[in-house]
């Protein structure tokens, strides 16, 4: 194992995550709330999954990429939350090498597949509301299969490089990282190399993803709110609206806690450095937690099916 002394020449093995360096007496009492968040989004995102599979009646592309975007969500969580716990109840502090960099992929890859997810999904509601005509004979399940390739193949393609040119770095300043996760700027910290080309491609990669799936949904919206005004009959505009508010409202979740997160991170000076680490988590636990709830109140169907399911048991 590596010296965490700050002027170790070693190579390094392993790090070790030090979470909350300032209040680290908290992280007992903390344990508790993100542990029933994180069985709340792993059994919510669970019983989705086997709701969507075992209801004939849920067998639609909606629905598909629903259970695409619960199977990020648990990966996700499986990824960071574990972890994070075992720092809080065990000292469990070392992560080795490889294991750090993987966690740092995967986190980069599956936040954006979520994001592209949510720019399917808001196709699939223009063309519901717009072309509602044409929707079976352009919302297949052959269009659902491409469209999950398409999101797993960008973002793992543009994400990959990330972990690799943080891993080809040399870590000669210690191997303490302050955070509870391999994010790529606090591991790329302890690097003595040139680190600007690292940090470049992150942040242009990862914002053309984000920013390219934003216009995109914006503009799916801004579609379906020209058609919706544009309807006349009574009740049918409620009702049209009704069909995107679950998708918008998982929308509003997702992007409002990335923005405080990146708020955050960008007056991180103005701030206590514990703020963005814990924001960090909660980004990785209240979205998965609240997208299935979300759905399953919102949506009559997923209601019935997972009432259905309880009566089987």
């Amino acid at each position: 194992m590596a010296s965490p002394s700050n002027d170790s020449t070693a190579p390094v093995s392993e790090f070790l995550l030090i979470c909350f360096p300032n209040f680290q007496s908290w992280q007992h009492w903390l344990s508790l709330p993100l542990s029933l968040l994180f069985l709340l989004a792993m059994g919510a995102n669970t019983t989705l999954l086997i709701t969507i599979q075992l209801e004939a009646s849920l067998h639609q592309p909606l629905y598909y990429l629903l259970s695409l975007l619960s199977l990020l969500d648990i990966v996700l969580c499986l990824t960071v939350i574990p972890k994070v716990l075992a720092i809080f109840w065990f000292d469990l502090r070392s992560i080795s090498f490889p294991a750090c960099f993987l966690q740092m992929f995967i986190m980069n890859s599956f936040l954006t597949m979520e994001s592209c997810t949510f720019m399917v999904m808001a196709y699939d509601r223009y063309v519901a509301i717009c072309h509602p005509l044409r929707y079976p004979s352009i919302i297949t399940d052959q269009f659902v299969a491409r469209a999950v390739v398409f999101v797993i193949a960008r973002n793992a393609f543009v994400s990959l490089p990330v972990p690799m040119l943080s891993a080809r770095l040399r870590y000669c300043a210690g191997n303490i990282i302050k955070n509870c996760i391999c994010t790529n700027l606090s591991v790329s910290k302890l690097s003595c190399d040139d680190i600007t080309f690292n940090q470049l491609y992150q942040f242009v990669a990862g914002w053309t993803l984000l920013g390219s799936d934003l216009i995109l949904i914006v503009i799916s919206y801004c579609f379906i709110l020209k058609a919706v005004l544009r309807i006349k009959a009574e009740g049918a505009v409620a009702k049209a609206l009704s069909t995107c508010g679950s998708h918008f409202i998982l929308i509003l979740f997702f992007s409002t806690v990335l923005l405080v997160l990146v708020i955050t991170n960008l007056a991180r000076k103005r701030i206590p450095p514990d703020v963005p680490i814990l924001l960090n988590i909660l980004h990785h636990l209240i979205p998965p937690a609240l997208n299935p709830i979300v759905y399953g109140v919102r949506t009559k169907e997923i209601k019935q099916g997972i009432q259905n399911l309880l009566k089987r048991l």
